[in-house]
């Protein structure tokens, strides 16, 4: 099959000269037992996969990368019932087993086998079933959707309705659940609230829409590109804020003191810094990003205390993907989660490296790569 191998991570933009995505024919074995071969149809180009290009986030490789993908059921491996061929499903980044603790309160994505299985480069088994070159390869956190076929766990998939574009299925595997989950389930933002949203991107826009889903009274939108700010305005920001040194006391100023939730989704602490500095005394800071792992936030511990205030991380959105991915699909679909207005752009393999470029500069909302259309 075609599949998207990066071979070197760190390599200099711009990526459509330095090409670290190397487009080549990958073998991929069979589904073993408790595991699905499915036919990739969409898959959303999302900062998880730049920061493995750019080595923010160091993974084994060669890995075959994508990780926000949606397609439909080729074969069931060995032990897999509740699904056939045919059916279409969404993947999830994390594959969750059901029996170690996390799983057992609910909280999936911080599923502990799974977890080992992503840093690892497999499957949740601990097997890996692509070869580059007759060499072993990885997979990119349980998915890798950047190819024309994948082969995954079970526990990596949730089937939604056939009737849904791919293009569109693909974003609740990971902008969808990351932003409105952040929303919905680790912040639980009451209706009435004032919301701040530090970051434009796919995620960011999501936690946007998610936030005007249960009522916030206030929202404001902040981004370094003004095109962003104007997106935001259209998908309800009440609020808009062009990032810079004096934005914090704008966005203060404007919402009287700051307001009762900020979610960061720009993957910088400088944003987290700025979210919770526009936090207002008693209210919750959230991010839901993923910088580099040696960057360190400071804060004054003193201020959480007599300020009761509480920062929270959010992975995937807290979410439960096969309860929340069928829900979120359902509010779509009556037109009150509009995700197909973040769809900006549709690329094919051979634009892929430039595409990554586009989105380092921060120029696009969502570009999905469309496969086997």
């Amino acid at each position: 099959m075609k599949a998207a191998v990066l071979e070197e991570m760190g390599r200099a933009r711009p990526y459509a000269e330095s090409k670290p995505l190397v487009i080549q024919d990958v073998d991929l074995e069979p589904p073993g037992p408790g595991e699905l071969l499915v036919k990739i149809k969409a898959a959303g180009l999302c900062h998880s996969d730049l920061s493995v290009i750019n080595g923010d986030r160091p993974r084994p490789i060669p890995m075959v990368l994508g990780h926000e993908a949606a397609g439909v059921i080729e074969e069931c491996g060995p032990g897999v019932t509740d699904l056939k061929p045919g059916d279409q499903i969404v993947l999830v980044f994390i594959p969750s087993c059901g029996t170690c603790i996390p799983c057992m309160e609910g909280r999936p994505a911080l599923c502990e086998p799974g977890a080992r299985a992503n840093v690892a480069g497999t499957l949740l088994c601990g097997a890996r079933r692509l070869t580059v070159r007759h060499q072993p390869a990885y997979h990119h956190i349980g998915v890798s959707g950047f190819a024309e076929y994948a082969v995954v766990s079970r526990r990596s998939a949730v089937k939604v309705d056939s009737s849904l574009p791919a293009h569109e299925a693909a974003l609740f595997g990971c902008a969808v659940l990351t932003g409105v989950g952040a929303v919905v389930n680790t912040a639980k933002v009451p209706a009435g609230s004032s919301v701040a949203v530090v970051g434009l991107g796919g995620v960011g826009l999501t936690t946007l829409l998610g936030a005007v889903l249960v009522g916030a009274a206030e929202i404001v939108a902040v981004d370094v590109n003004p095109d962003k700010l104007d997106v935001a305005l259209r998908l309800g920001a009440t609020k808009v804020v062009k990032a810079g040194p004096d934005a914090t006391r704008e966005v203060r100023e404007i919402t009287g003191g700051g307001v009762d939730f900020a979610f960061e989704t720009a993957s910088s602490v400088p944003a987290l810094q700025m979210a919770y500095e526009i936090t207002r005394r008693g209210g919750t800071t959230v991010t839901a990003s993923l910088p580099h792992p040696d960057h360190r936030l400071s804060i004054p511990p003193v201020q959480l205390v007599a300020d009761e205030r509480t920062l929270k991380g959010s992975y995937m959105g807290s979410c439960i993907p096969a309860r929340d991915i069928p829900r979120y699909i359902a509010l779509h679909q009556c037109g009150k989660l509009p995700i197909n207005k973040l769809v900006s752009e549709f690329v094919s393999f051979d634009s892929l490296n430039e595409s990554f470029d586009r989105l380092a500069d921060g120029n696009t909302l969502r570009q999905v790569l469309t496969i086997n259309s």
